[in-house]
């Protein structure tokens, strides 16, 4: 295959990926699945983004993500909601590379620092645009939330990546 046919399926490789995530996201968006603590979301997009952590180079996973973020807040959400994703996923992201590049973690691992990280970026924006540290204390809950939903995403993720030939 020429460079041009390669370059032609990446391309077409990142916008199935971005697709399935924005699928993905305005599923979760229609059937909202109640978690208990209000502002508190399964995130299963993130499925599309570990498994993109996993196959792809960084800097193309990270634009499915941002690429999906962006496509999910025009389509059914609002600026805000833009906003608030992009602080959690740029955080999350961050520290799920560095972990898995240090290999200290498996993909389980790798996705629970996501689930955490990424809601402590969205409390720190929020702190940060309401002027206030008084929401720190709303922390241990975010991260055991984080831990949860990062343990799913993350064992699902470990299975499909185990199962699924790239």
């Amino acid at each position: 295959m020429d460079d041009y046919g390669k370059r032609a399926r990446k391309t077409a490789y990142l916008g199935l990926l971005t697709s399935l995530a924005l699928i993905v996201s305005y599923v979760e968006f229609l059937i909202p699945i109640p978690m208990g603590i209000p502002g508190v979301k399964p995130g299963l997009a993130n499925l599309v983004i570990v498994w993109a952590l996993y196959t792809m180079k960084p800097g193309e996973a990270l634009l499915v993500n941002i690429m999906r973020i962006l496509l999910a807040g025009f389509l059914f959400g609002n600026l805000s909601m833009i906003l608030y994703s992009v602080a959690g996923a740029l955080t999350s992201f961050l520290a799920m590379y560095l972990v898995k590049k240090s290999g200290l973690l498996n993909v389980t691992g790798v996705s629970i620092v996501g689930g955490i990280l990424h809601n402590m970026g969205q409390l720190a924006l929020a702190a940060a645009v309401l002027e206030t540290s008084s929401l720190v204390y709303y922390a241990p809950v975010l991260v055991g939330a984080g831990a949860v939903t990062g343990f799913l995403i993350g064992a699902v993720s470990q299975e499909v990546l185990r199962r699924v030939p790239v």
